[in-house]
């Protein structure tokens, strides 16, 4: 059913492109081509086993609907054929539940989960005592899905026989803000951006580097980089606009 709508979507687009060709109206030509180009960019990353590669809108529909236990997130769930987990509103037990998905089928060091769950870089018993109280909770929570398996220094995924890690092919939180800093038609620059948004420039670079390969964004060169939306065919840009004059 899922794909059926991927499918029945490309089709609608294409007489839409018919249509809009026809009528000879390059800003909804340039809409259609703009909808087929997010139908056609990749969706998500899969890893699995180590492995990695992007995925369409219909090959995640299609990894969603088979048998595989999946760690994902686009949507902070663990899930399987059946049923659906969601950990949104406990970012720990995600945390820990995507390193390890990450590390499956191999395990992951206690350190490393302590690292991955709390954000620290060092860790003394508390933090362990810490880790094996949310490794509790993760059990019972994913109780109907799969098991976590301890031995005397590493943690695995255990019952889980096609697990994935299903993750957003870009961070997509922050590419929606940039995007809609930049849907007035105004150039910025990436420290303008980062400064508008509260989020750190490396942030912000990242967010306009996925979507410049998406094709929303361009740069250019003034006396910086600057970006902006691409223009619409047939309508002229800021930048092809006289500026006013100054009239005493």
């Amino acid at each position: 059913m899922r794909r059926l709508r991927t499918t029945t979507a490309r089709a609608a687009l294409a007489r839409a492109e018919r249509a809009a060709r026809h009528a000879g109206i390059p800003a909804l030509t340039a809409e259609v081509e703009s909808a087929f180009l997010v139908l056609n960019t990749p969706a998500a990353r899969l890893i699995a086993r180590g492995a990695e590669r992007l995925l369409l809108l219909e090959d995640v529909e299609a990894l969603l609907a088979s048998k595989a236990f999946i760690v994902d997130a686009c949507r902070h769930v663990v899930r399987d054929e059946s049923k659906v987990v969601s950990l949104a509103k406990r970012p720990v037990l995600f945390a820990l539940a995507r390193a390890l998905g990450e590390a499956w089928p191999g395990d992951v060091p206690r350190d490393t989960l302590v690292a991955r769950a709390f954000r620290l870089k060092l860790a003394d018993e508390s933090h362990r005592a810490r880790l094996r109280v949310e490794v509790g909770r993760l059990r019972t929570v994913l109780r109907p899905l799969a098991d976590v398996s301890a031995t005397r220094r590493v943690l695995c995924w255990r019952r889980a026989a096609h697990a994935r890690w299903l993750s957003g092919a870009a961070r997509r939180r922050e590419a929606r803000a940039v995007l809609a800093f930049l849907a007035d038609g105004e150039s910025w620059s990436s420290s303008a951006l980062a400064l508008a948004l509260g989020a750190s420039q490396r942030t912000v670079q990242r967010a306009l580097d996925s979507l410049a390969s998406a094709r929303k964004v361009q740069s250019f060169v003034a006396a910086a980089r600057r970006w902006m939306t691409p223009p619409v065919p047939g309508f002229t840009t800021t930048l092809l606009l006289p500026t006013p004059l100054l009239i005493d």
